[in-house]
């Protein structure tokens, strides 16, 4: 089966060797991602995305990522000011990633604030760049923070109905049906993590470090919520991986880094759902169509083969642990 490069919308490809070590699973598999910036120091101005693209160019002139593109993003911090987003669109930027403060890696520094930046929206509504939101509100209950947080999403979308708003990493039903209701503006990103995970996968045996993240998975009805969205065809919902590789050491410990690093198999995870559900010609639409719509990008002109073919997931790529470890998956990229 071919089907065209995907994008991702949603990716952690960090720095130095872990980049290294990340990056080729990426490129393999999409033709563009959206790269993360909450990294140490984040990704603030103008200067910090042409560098780190750079960094990251560097690394994939060593890889196989021959048609692979690199989309840029900077952190949305308190101080963020909207003079400054001009330059970062010049830059390469075509997204701001606000993350409320302390809710995941990274973020501390970030925003509490919401309706203080609002300049900072409409410079970026005025000059067609996407915002992307880590939809949890700080202090919240961890499993509440996401349905909390939905009335600043409303509230944005309501106060800037041309600005183009992604609320990231969607894990409840709650969210899923809220962005359902807001106009064609708001998308959402899914990631493959949260189509396989509930709650009871990261503590209700033996706790799995290895399957927690932020925002954590949530209840059965909520998974199927997520999968219901991904295999429906509505162009709201696209794939954003938020793949998050952090080394096993990192993982396991007596305060855990929370993310999925699910890259590595990504494209057959996903084959894997749709198929399960009957659904495998609705997978290019999720994961090459619509994102390219929303980011107002061309469509892939390249593909990938992929092939039904039973392979054992590795225990360990590099020094992390992907997702699935020792399972065996059906289908793969060729």
């Amino acid at each position: 089966m071919l089907i065209r490069k995907i994008d991702d919308m949603h990716v952690h490809l960090r720095q130095g060797e872990m980049l290294e070590s990340v990056l080729p699973y990426t490129a393999m598999q999409c033709e563009r991602a959206l790269v993360m910036p909450n990294l140490m120091p984040p990704i603030l101005n103008a200067n910090d995305v042409i560098n780190y693209r750079m960094q990251i160019m560097e690394v994939l002139s060593n890889t196989k990522g021959k048609f692979f593109a690199p989309l840029m993003t900077f952190k949305i911090v308190p101080t963020t000011s909207a003079a400054e987003i001009d330059g970062l669109k010049q830059a390469g930027a075509i997204a701001g990633k606000l993350y409320p403060d302390g809710v995941t890696t990274n973020s501390q520094g970030g925003v509490s604030d919401f309706k203080a930046l609002f300049p900072v929206y409409k410079a970026m509504e005025e000059c067609g760049m996407v915002l992307c939101l880590h939809g949890e509100m700080p202090n919240a209950f961890s499993l509440d923070r996401e349905t909390e947080f939905l009335s600043v999403l409303k509230d944005v979308a309501l106060n800037f109905p041309k600005l183009r708003i992604v609320l990231e990493h969607a894990t409840t039903k709650d969210a899923i049906d809220c962005v359902k209701t807001l106009p064609a503006n708001v998308a959402c990103t899914l990631t493959v993590h949260h189509m396989y995970l509930t709650l009871d996968d990261v503590i209700g045996g033996a706790l799995n470090p290895h399957a927690f993240c932020k925002p954590v998975a949530k209840r059965p009805k909520d998974r199927l919520a997520i999968i219901d969205a991904a295999l429906s065809g509505n162009p709201k919902f696209f794939l954003g991986s938020d793949s998050a590789p952090h080394a096993i050491s990192a993982k396991e410990n007596a305060c855990g880094a929370a993310g999925v690093y699910t890259a590595p198999v990504l494209v057959p995870a996903l084959c894997q759902i749709f198929e399960d559900y009957g659904t495998i010609t609705k997978l290019e639409p999720f994961t090459s169509q619509f994102a390219a719509e929303f980011y107002n990008l061309p469509l892939n002109q390249h593909s990938i083969e992929i092939v039904k073919e039973p392979w054992k997931v590795p225990e360990v790529c590099g020094t992390i642990k992907p997702f699935l470890a020792g399972q065996t998956l059906n289908w793969k990229v060729v």
